[in-house]
């Protein structure tokens, strides 16, 4: 399949309040196939929102109980995978007959570790797999547990092959590049970064890989945050997240946004062809690559899971 139509969601997650959060997936996901978008994209830790301001009571050396208390109530909200939460957006996936990718905070279903993670649903088998951000960046490391490789993964499926990285990953360059040696077409980058310097960055992406980029990020304001909680951010500017997201063309020009100040769904038609007109100028993984130079590993090697291997199952969420 080579036209498609995507969609990237900036909205306000309930913050903190899991069951809310996913019902407004849900709406999102109404309009989204109301746009006849077959692929949608939702920000960094959408579920159950990105803790900005947060400090958990923690200085070097000392943590308070308070601090405590507030991780619990973060964790108790976060997603294990598999999981009820997890069964209900690969239900999504399938009601609303789209390719569901999200940012959530994932609770390991064995030792309870949170880490940063990016989803990936299809309408015909459910849950594809995950990637767990490989750094936190800066006191998010409070929080977040690191991804590993394994989990650095491509995705290859009816619509086109799909990957992508979590906000500052995308300034690690072997990162990318794990990306780019995937043959990822259509590349997702979820974010917590509303700064105008990010949206050059997501074309220097588009004009490296030769790929459609999608970044998202949340809409959000110090009132969003339930009363019960604003006091940890009284001293935080009143618009917290901006925004900024936007959908970019393999030649590394705006296709739609950067959206600001606002919810909103950017929709595209976009032409899997264009990723591979563009490689006559540049392809990084080609002529450009130069392997006689330069050699390339990653350890253990990324996986590349191929949805058409699963669609002879019966589908489950429960994968």
């Amino acid at each position: 399949m080579d036209a498609l139509t995507v969609g990237v969601v900036q909205a306000t997650p309930v913050f903190f309040d899991l069951s809310a959060t996913l019902d407004r997936v849900e709406d999102w996901l109404q309009q989204a196939q109301s746009a006849g978008c077959q692929l949608v994209l939702f920000p960094e830790s959408f579920i159950p929102g990105y803790p900005r301001g947060f400090t958990f009571g923690s200085t070097i050396g000392r943590r308070s109980d308070e601090g405590r208390e507030l991780y619990q109530k973060y964790w108790d909200n976060s997603i294990s995978v598999p999981g009820e939460a997890c069964d209900r957006l690969a239900a999504m996936a399938k009601e609303y007959n789209v390719y569901l990718t999200i940012g959530v905070t994932e609770r390991d279903s064995i030792n309870g570790t949170l880490y940063c993670s990016l989803l990936y649903y299809s309408p015909k088998v459910g849950l594809l797999g995950k990637h767990r951000k490989l750094k936190p960046t800066g006191v998010e490391r409070l929080v977040w547990g690191e991804g590993n490789a394994d989990t650095l993964i491509s995705i290859e499926t009816e619509i086109g092959r799909i990957g992508g990285l979590i906000c500052w990953e995308n300034y690690m360059p072997l990162a990318r590049m794990t990306m780019y040696e995937a043959g990822v077409q259509i590349y997702l980058a979820p974010t917590a970064d509303a700064r105008k310097s990010w949206t050059t960055t997501m074309q220097h992406i588009a004009l490296e890989g030769r790929c459609f980029v999608l970044g998202c990020n949340q809409f959000f304001r110090k009132q969003d945050y339930p009363e019960a909680y604003r006091a940890y951010v009284e001293t935080e500017p009143d618009d917290f997240c901006r925004g900024g997201s936007l959908i970019i063309g393999p030649d590394g020009k705006l296709i739609e946004g950067p959206l600001h100040d606002q919810q909103g769904l950017l929709v595209a038609q976009i032409n899997l062809a264009e990723t591979v007109r563009h490689k006559l100028d540049f392809d990084v993984t080609g002529h450009y690559a130069r392997p006689d130079v330069f050699h390339f590993t990653v350890t253990p090697p990324p996986p590349v899971i191929k949805e058409s291997n699963l669609l002879n199952s019966d589908f489950s969420t429960k994968n």
